[in-house]
């Protein structure tokens, strides 16, 4: 690649974005947002649940299916001063949040810590739904925690205590409280696996109704899971991405959903969000890796940022990668791939596996806006210019766009 992405001027990924058209709560019906299309280099504009009549029949989508967990959890001090503990993963880095929720009795987890300085030594306690929670401070680290929960009844797993005793971590930028409507809406309807603490937000706006257009063209499904951590609302602060360090995240892809990739080769692939894509096109890289070492073992297999700028092999196709991973898989006697990505897709990134994108509308100088400008490039300003003047609704629970390449 000629450019190396740690050279980008952030500042080069900025809009002005008036907080009036950030939406703050879903519109009444899911599918009742908006969709921008961009298609051969044409902007035009529909609504969301005529999705299925902008994709060629027989088209793959790619859907996230985790589940947000209620990661918010306020106690109080002795003194009643009120202390939020948001759970962002497991301590352990060989405990994948899958296994960590399911933990009973007690667990280490990272957290981010709101009222720190007013936490001593003391151990809070938190009663709900009859439930009772407490945490102990272990270490206080950089950037965040270390924490030690035990509940009590101990036969419940971590991902139970959650969904009783937390609330919906919607974005910071929304500025409120989570409400009960937020249960619910902040999860897509397809949601299955326990672990992440932000939402897949472009798959909110799908419904039963959508879906069945999708079947009538022959516009198959397949899911694979990234856990979406808080850093999907870390800014970009450094001028240049040289300074930026991408948050790991976990991936979880069946052996069978590499497979249906693999077999459509042919057809087009539209990822549903930046986390679908992120994954899908870590596994191009997981492949190329494996293809030229298929020694690695499954503890070492992962993702760095700058992987697919560095990789000093000859690339291979799509299919040679998958390939590698499903050879690699049975070698190991896997039938289920997991492992951390920390993939960073910016210009002059080419899409592997990816022909387009299903997404929402990204926040000024974020990785973010740089993933969506390797689908667009330049053109990325035009969309996001369409949609501030035609007023479409920004962020989570805003409108949507379909973005091919």
């Amino acid at each position: 690649m000629s450019i190396h992405p740690s050279f980008i001027s952030i500042t080069d990924y900025t809009y002005d974005l008036p907080q009036e058209k950030i939406a703050n709560y879903p519109l009444a019906n899911r599918d009742a947002s908006k969709l921008l299309l961009y298609k051969n280099g044409e902007i035009s504009e529909t609504g969301f649940k005529n999705i299925a009549d902008n994709l060629e029949a027989e088209s793959v989508l790619i859907f996230n299916n985790t589940r947000v967990v209620q990661a918010r959890l306020n106690f109080l001090n002795t003194k009643g001063q009120a202390i939020e503990v948001f759970c962002l993963e497991p301590f352990l880095d060989d405990l994948d949040i899958t296994q960590a929720m399911l933990s009973t009795q007690k667990v280490n987890w990272k957290c981010l810590v709101g009222n720190l300085k007013k936490w001593r030594d003391e151990e809070l306690v938190l009663t709900s739904n009859d439930i009772t929670l407490k945490v102990k401070l272990l270490e206080k680290r950089n950037e965040d925690v270390v924490v030690e929960f035990l509940w009590e009844p101990s036969n419940l797993s971590f991902a139970e205590v959650l969904e009783r005793t937390g609330a919906m971590p919607i974005p910071p930028y929304l500025k409120r409280k989570s409400e009960e409507l937020d249960a619910e809406r902040y999860q897509t309807i397809y949601a299955q696996k326990n672990g992440s603490v932000a939402a897949p937000t472009a798959g909110l706006h799908f419904t039963p109704e959508v879906n069945e257009k999708l079947k009538i063209k022959n516009i198959s499904s397949v899911y694979v899971t990234l856990h979406v951590g808080a850093g999907t609302f870390k800014p970009v602060k450094s001028d240049t991405l040289a300074g930026h360090d991408m948050h790991a995240e976990w991936i979880d892809v069946s052996k069978t959903t590499i497979q249906e990739l693999q077999k459509s080769e042919t057809k087009k692939k539209i990822a549903v969000g930046t986390t679908s894509l992120r994954t899908i096109e870590s596994l191009y890289w997981l492949g190329a890796q494996v293809f030229y070492d298929p020694s690695i073992p499954p503890v070492d297999l992962e993702i760095r940022q700058w992987l697919p700028y560095e990789f000093s092999k000859k690339e291979i196709t799509a299919t040679e990668s998958l390939t590698a991973l499903i050879d690699w898989l049975d070698k190991n006697k896997l039938q289920q791939l997991s492992c951390k990505t920390a993939i960073l897709l910016a210009p002059p990134y080419q899409l592997k596996l990816a022909d387009g994108i299903i997404t929402n509308f990204h926040q000024p100088q974020s990785t973010l806006l740089l993933l969506i400008s390797c689908i667009v490039g330049n053109s990325w300003k035009d969309i996001y210019k369409y949609a501030l003047e035609h007023d479409f609704r920004f962020l989570s629970y805003g409108d949507s766009s379909l973005l091919l390449k």
